[in-house]
């Protein structure tokens, strides 16, 4: 119900019993996982619509956002305006199609739409409160660089509403708003909210993939895809396990290193031994020369027994710390695969390896980015009958910021050959050069 000078009128929205709860939650931070068809949108604006009726503060601003603005427009404008028509016949509300805005007259508040596609046209703007819709697609800088801020200076609130999808912005707030004071996380199924007949609730359930359907409608952060390599369930509970360095000690010590390809790729160093892996370390803007130093030092640290480095973006740091006398093997990932009736190629290969490697009990530091990279590749066979990976540049599509999965491909490295520990370097030095680069393999299978 809304309030124009002395006249009353009533919104035309009657909250269902879980609306209605989600409505009376009044942390300043919420995230609802929320199935599709739900009504989640409509949820949205009448969050937006009621705290814009009562802002006491001067020219407040509330926000719908979307990854697109064109989505925005399409999802949310026209029932914005739809739900605000009786407010617009009583001559209490002003319409603006060309910035998508609504002001109300009685106090200057304003409701306005943006899409994530262009996060400067949020820049230097003050928010009293937004809400950021379908958040698995929106880019993290949007929230993290410029929605926080401009919510800082009144202690504005924000509203995330989705439906899970992997590992990405979404899940990482869901879950920090199930661990911090300030923050608040729910999730409603399809069972919770009853927006969908039940008899069509068994079809979908029937004619979807068991992970589809709990995805889409139990909204289960963790369930897999149907040609999805490492589950987000599976990198979960690799990030949960602790292994100490005790108990691996005498396995194996091995290193792989993901040189950057572009501009904006970091350069990895991951560290390994059996199922225990170090923080990884990740560097940008290093040149051949710098980052050959800063290998040689975590070689000299650690002393590893074997050193794996991707050949196709690293030539220059592998002959550079050949010059300083390591020995280095170079993996070529689209190279051939040392089980080629299994795998297309070596990259295949690898990652097949370590996804058996996180499944059976391999430990990872608990970074959202690694677990998101991880849990992002799809996988098919080929007429062959072969196993074929999604490629790195598809792969960098679909992250979040188009990113490329380093970090993983550097954990992947390690997993270029079985590794014997102590491998004698005097066999390394009876060695020449171009036997050591191709016609010599010192890792038998252990």
């Amino acid at each position: 119900m809304a309030r124009s000078d002395r006249t009353e009128v009533r919104l035309d929205y009657t909250p269902r019993a879980w609306q209605r709860e989600c409505h009376r939650q009044r942390s300043r931070f919420r995230v609802l996982a929320l199935h599709r068809r739900a009504g989640k949108t409509e949820l949205a604006i009448m969050e937006l619509v009621d705290a814009a009726l009562r802002c006491k503060l001067d020219l407040g601003l509330f926000v719908y956002l979307s990854p697109f603005y064109r989505q925005s427009r399409a999802i949310a404008w026209a029932r914005l305006k739809a739900k605000l028509e009786p407010l617009r016949l009583t001559g209490a509300i002003e319409i603006n199609e060309g910035e998508s805005s609504v002001q109300f007259l009685h106090n200057g508040a304003t409701v306005r739409i943006f899409g994530g596609d262009n996060p400067d046209s949020l820049r230097g703007l003050r928010l009293d409160g937004i809400v950021i819709d379908e958040v698995a697609q929106v880019r993290p800088e949007v929230w993290q660089d410029v929605v926080q801020p401009a919510l800082s200076d009144r202690r504005g609130w924000a509203l995330f509403i989705g439906t899970p999808s992997g590992v990405n912005l979404f899940s990482e707030l869901f879950y920090k708003a199930q661990a911090t004071p300030d923050w608040h996380g729910a999730r409603y199924t399809v069972h919770d909210t009853e927006a969908i007949a039940k008899d069509e609730v068994d079809r979908l359930r029937r004619d979807m993939s068991e992970a589809s359907f709990a995805r889409e409608y139990l909204c289960d952060f963790t369930a897999a895809g149907d040609d999805q390599l490492i589950s987000l369930m599976d990198a979960e509970e690799a990030a949960r396990r602790t292994i100490t360095p005790q108990q691996v000690e005498g396995l194996a010590k091995i290193i792989g290193v993901d040189p950057a390809r572009f501009g904006d790729d970091r350069s990895v160093i991951c560290r390994r031994q059996g199922l225990c892996t170090w923080p990884f370390i990740a560097l940008q803007g290093l040149d051949n020369m710098e980052l050959a130093a800063r290998v040689a030092n975590v070689i000299e640290e650690w002393e590893p027994d074997a050193v794996f480095i991707d050949a196709g973006a690293g030539s220059g740091l592998i002959d550079r710390l050949r010059q300083l006398r390591y020995d280095i093997i170079e993996v070529p990932f689209g190279g051939r695969a040392t089980q080629p009736a299994l795998y297309t190629n070596r990259r295949t290969e690898m990652w097949w390896e370590m996804a058996q490697w996180v499944r059976g009990g391999g430990a990872i530091p608990n970074d959202s980015t690694l677990k998101q990279e991880l849990a992002t590749p799809v996988y098919w066979y080929d007429p062959q009958g072969r196993k074929v990976l999604e490629s790195k540049d598809e792969i960098k599509k679909r992250l979040q910021g188009g990113s490329s999965p380093d970090l993983a491909d550097a954990l992947a490295l390690t997993f270029a050959h079985p590794v014997r520990a102590n491998t004698p370097r005097n066999i390394f030095e009876s060695l020449s050069r171009r036997e050591r680069r191709t016609d010599y393999d010192p890792y038998a299978e252990v």
